[in-house]
């Protein structure tokens, strides 16, 4: 048997009600579900780490959990993993007429290449599921962070056609979420404040899309760079003896001026 065939065996066994794991044959996809994001989270961490070691095993968690989905589908009658292989294949190529079609040509921008993506998807929502003009985007419950589903949201009503033309009024949107956030803080009312930094937050994701920047991405990166940055104000405030504390914020300050030289 190929190394998928094992893994597909490995599943089967573990999902037997007499003799499988019981902890295995108890779950659905509705309970595994989180534990798929963490191993996509791992997954990129390992990936932003260069980890080759550690990115081959996550991408095997990966596969075990998209194993797991498709095996508990499989005992329910909906489709089993090679549904799931060559459905992305048929999408794959649908999508890539420019590399698989009859009129090829991989000279296109990436802009063309978006839009034609776009415009494959948006044929293929309409053969699955006609939406009227007046239709919202779909509501869903997401498991995923919210500034992922920030961003879905924004794509779903941009397909529909609610979307600012281009970045500038975002720029504009965002400066005016940011007044209305400061007069939150001002007023001293929690509420207040959680909406209007909710209200920033989601103007941060639709100038990550317009900017064709992903947010999540970009915010895992700053995460990093803050990491980096504080554990060399930590080591340099520990080699001169100092105590890390409110008081010394002013010598911490200098260390990670530092910090964004020597580390970046």
């Amino acid at each position: 048997m190929t190394p998928i065939q094992n893994l597909l065996q490995v599943m089967e066994e573990l999902r037997n009600p007499d003799t499988g794991c019981p902890w295995d044959v108890r779950q659905t996809s509705q309970s595994i579900a989180g534990h798929t994001l963490d191993e996509t989270h791992e997954l990129i961490d390992a990936i932003e780490r260069e980890d080759t070691d550690n990115l081959r095993e996550e991408l095997g968690d990966l596969l075990f959990n998209i194993v797991f989905h498709a095996r508990i589908a499989e005992e329910k009658g909906q489709f089993d993993f090679s549904d799931v292989a060559q459905d992305i294949t048929d999408k794959m190529l649908r999508r890539h007429p420019h590399v698989f079609g009859e009129g090829r040509d991989r000279n296109w921008s990436e802009a063309e290449l978006a839009q034609q993506w776009q415009a494959v998807k948006n044929a293929e929502k309409q053969q699955r599921k006609p939406m009227s003009n007046n239709a919202a985007p779909d509501p869903a419950t997401s498991a995923n962070s919210a500034i992922y589903r920030a961003r879905q949201i924004q794509q779903q009503a941009a397909e529909l056609g609610f979307d600012w033309p281009d970045i500038a009024p975002v720029f504009d949107k965002l400066e005016e979420e940011l007044a209305e956030l400061k007069q939150a803080f001002a007023s001293g009312d929690k509420h207040a404040i959680e909406d209007e930094l909710g209200d920033l937050m989601f103007v941060c994701v639709n100038l990550g899309r317009h900017a064709r920047v992903n947010a999540e991405m970009s915010l895992r990166r700053t995460n990093r760079k803050f990491e980096r940055r504080f554990a060399y104000v930590q080591q340099q405030m520990g080699a001169a003896g100092i105590d890390m504390d409110r008081g010394q914020l002013e010598q911490m300050e200098r260390f990670w001026q530092e910090a964004k030289q020597q580390v970046g």
